[in-house]
C-alpha cells in the first residue's frame, strides 16, 4: 500500500480500548482494506497498548472476512504530548475537575495531534478514510471530541495535505450502552465476548479486578462510564 492510493482503504486510531475496538469491527465490516495505529504519550493505563495484538487477533476470529481485510499495525510514540501535558493520564496524581469545569484527565489537544499524525500516515500509506472513536454522547466534556472540532480538523487536513480524506466518527452520538450493541450487531456475542476480556479502558491501567463489563479499578470515571454503559446494554437484553 505505501506509495499507493486506496480511495476504499482506511486507517483505525486503536487503542486498545472498548471504543476503538468496536470502531475496528465497524471499519472491517465497511471497507476491503483496514490498517491500525496506536499512540505511546506516556499514557498512565499505556497497558492499554498491550492489549492491541490480542484484540487484532480476536476480531479476525470473530469474522474470516475481518481477517482477510485487517493490514498492518502502526506505533508511533509521541512522547513531546506526554511531556507538555500536566494531567491525570500522563502524571502520577487523583483524578479531580479542574476551575474551568473540565477533569484533570484532558489532555490539550491530544485528539487533535493523533488525527493529524494518522492523516500524515494514512497519505503515506494511501489510505483515504480515518476512524476514530470520539464520542460527544457519553464523554467527559473533551472539547476535542465534539463533532464540530472533527469536522473542522478536516477540513484543516484535506487543505494542508490536498487530499480528500474522510473522518469517521461512528460512535460520536451514541451512549455506551449502544456502544454495546453496535459491537454486538457487528460481531456478535464473540466480539462483545473478546471487548469484555481484552480490552482496556480504566485511566489507572489497573487489570487487577475482573468486572461483569471487564478489568479495571472499577471506580475511575473511565470504569463508571463503562459499567453504567454494560449495565445498560445488559438490561436492554432482558
Amino acid at each position: 500500500m505505501a506509495g499507493g492510493s486506496d480511495d476504499s482503504g482506511a486507517l483505525v486510531l486503536f487503542s486498545g480500548g472498548q471504543d476503538s475496538t468496536t470502531c475496528l469491527a465497524w471499519a472491517l465490516d465497511r471497507f476491503p482494506h483496514v490498517e491500525t495505529l496506536g499512540f505511546d504519550y506516556g499514557q498512565r493505563h499505556r497497558v492499554e497498548l498491550d492489549c492491541r495484538d490480542r484484540l487484532r487477533e480476536g476480531v479476525g476470529q470473530v469474522d474470516r472476512a475481518w481477517r482477510r481485510r485487517l493490514g498492518s499495525d502502526h506505533t508511533l510514540a509521541l512522547d513531546a504530548l506526554g511531556a507538555v501535558s500536566e494531567t491525570a493520564l500522563t502524571r502520577d496524581t487523583e483524578i479531580a475537575l479542574e476551575s474551568g469545569g473540565l477533569p484533570n484527565t484532558f489532555v490539550p489537544g491530544r485528539n487533535i495531534v493523533f488525527l493529524t499524525f494518522a492523516a500524515a500516515l494514512a497519505y503515506r500509506r494511501g489510505l483515504r478514510h480515518i476512524v476514530g472513536g470520539m464520542c460527544e454522547t457519553d464523554y467527559s466534556g473533551y472539547p476535542d471530541c465534539r463533532d464540530d472540532t472533527i469536522k473542522a480538523l478536516q477540513v484543516a487536513l484535506n487543505l494542508g495535505m490536498e487530499r480528500r480524506f474522510v473522518l469517521h466518527t461512528p460512535l460520536m452520538w451514541i451512549d455506551k450502552a449502544a456502544t454495546w450493541r453496535m459491537a454486538q450487531s457487528l460481531g456478535g456475542k464473540a466480539l462483545v465476548d473478546l471487548i469484555v476480556e481484552d480490552t482496556h479502558t480504566c485511566y489507572l491501567g489497573e487489570r487487577g479486578q475482573r468486572h461483569l463489563w471487564g478489568y479495571g479499578c472499577g471506580t475511575c470515571p473511565a470504569c463508571a462510564l463503562r459499567a453504567r454503559g454494560y449495565e445498560g446494554f445488559v438490561a436492554e437484553a432482558v
